[in-house]
């Protein structure tokens, strides 16, 4: 098998429509109780475990938010309580069939839109206030659209909160022998990706297990490529991974979240 003949769009796709039906952790929807109480004014959502700051939102009432490569039922339900205009855009339409669920089990108002992260025509120029994107622009190789395209999308203004792993994490050599004598030894290059990098038995595996195909990219990308796109940053925060997956979590936060501003 060639990494060429692995279309990556649609296999990531059938790979999150199976953890919504399964409902793994980022596809199982919120409860009543707690979308009641955010329409009471009690609420938080997440980029990382940690709640986001309550000043990067603001008072979302009335404002017009796009949940961006974070359908499940979880986040938009949430902000949808709170008050806010809220669209929903993932490619997997399990996904975004919980926030469907959702919105019909608790009368909510949400809009749900399929597609590619790095292709946002469906929306006009400076059509939301804010963008919310949770960890999710590993499942594509360039990164650099996805930010151009929310640069467009958003009114001046405009904020974008997006979270991403610190690219450490895809480094390591993955053997379970290394991990158990508490070894980290660097094996990937930056940028990374499943398709180029894996060995072919192991990426093999990962198809046949209907498992995510990822791609690691540099600060530069991450950081540098929000700042190439036109924003100015005016937010950042480190958090801890909740259970750690690789040796590298147990010492240093590995996720990142930022506060982007369209001027």
């Amino acid at each position: 098998m060639s990494t060429s003949s692995i279309d990556f769009l649609s296999h990531n796709r059938a790979a999150w429509d199976r953890q919504a039906t399964e409902q793994r952790e980022w596809s199982r929807p919120v409860s009543s109780e707690l979308i009641a109480a955010a329409r009471n004014g009690d609420w938080q959502v997440h980029l990382t475990p940690r709640p986001v700051p309550s000043d990067w939102l603001g008072d979302i009432r009335g404002r017009r938010i796009l949940c961006l490569a974070s359908a499940g039922g979880q986040q938009a339900p949430v902000l949808a309580a709170a008050g806010a205009q809220v669209t929903v855009f993932d490619l997997s339409d399990e996904q975004l069939q919980q926030d469907r669920r959702v919105a019909m089990r608790d009368g909510l108002e949400l809009k749900t839109v399929q597609g590619d992260m790095r292709d946002l025509s469906a929306f006009a120029d400076a059509h939301f206030d804010i963008i919310f994107h949770p960890i999710s622009n590993l499942y594509v190789p360039d990164v650099r659209p996805v930010w151009h395209e929310c640069h467009r999308v958003l009114k001046t203004n405009g904020a974008l909160l997006a979270s991403f792993y610190n690219p450490v994490v895809f480094i390591g050599d993955r053997d379970p022998a290394l991990l158990a004598q508490g070894l980290v030894r660097p094996l990937y290059k930056l940028p990374y990706s499943d398709l180029r990098d894996l060995p072919q038995d192991v990426l093999e595996t990962k198809r046949q297990n209907a498992e995510a195909m990822v791609f690691g990219h540099s600060l530069a990308d991450l950081i540098g490529g929000q700042l190439a796109a036109g924003f100015s940053i005016d937010g950042f925060y480190e958090d801890e991974q909740a259970n750690p997956r690789f040796l590298v979590d147990r010492f240093m936060p590995t996720f990142i979240a930022t506060r982007a501003l369209k001027r």
